[in-house]
């Protein structure tokens, strides 16, 4: 049996006022028109989770707000604690999934730093290790191999970053 990690780092988000709490700050345009084409090309490819654990900022909860038509049956959780998350933290709210298909939406460089460490081999895409905005992998794991928890376990599926979807414009 496979489990899958869909994950998936929150889009571009404003710095129109740069005293505003960090937490609290909204996508841009660009990250909006970011996580649109995300979630055309998860639906395209068929990459549905049936449960989302997500940081509670502003940006990550807009960030899934976007893709939520496409993922409409999805068991939706908002965790306080994957805000600017450490790895570990992450794969400590990962294994208390219970869907086989799984989709985390947070923050870097917690979310680059367990990409890293969970795959064997890194896809060949160059922006894989610093994983920016709106960047999404999809990560398998043989649910043994998924319960010991080791790192350098798991197989890119799939990567991708906006300016890939809808260039640099």
């Amino acid at each position: 049996m496979t489990l899958r990690l869909i994950l998936v780092r929150h889009a571009k988000s404003s710095w129109d006022n740069p005293f505003a709490d960090d937490h609290a700050r909204v996508l841009n345009d660009r990250g909006r028109a970011s996580v649109s084409a995300v979630a055309d090309w998860l639906a395209a490819a068929g990459h549905v989770p049936g449960q989302v654990y997500c940081s509670d900022a502003a940006r990550t909860r807009e960030t899934l707000a976007l893709i939520l038509p496409v993922w409409p049956d999805a068991a939706v959780v908002y965790r306080s604690d994957l805000y600017l998350a450490s790895p570990d933290r992450m794969l400590m709210v990962l294994h208390k999934a219970t869907a086989p298909v799984v989709a985390m939406i947070a923050h870097n460089p917690g979310t680059a730093m367990m990409a890293c460490g969970l795959v064997a081999k890194r896809p060949t895409h160059p922006r894989f290790g610093d994983f920016p905005t709106c960047a999404t992998a999809v990560i398998d794991f043989d649910l043994e191999e998924w319960k010991a928890a080791q790192p350098g376990l798991g197989r890119a599926v799939d990567f991708v970053v906006p300016r890939d979807l809808i260039g640099s414009a």
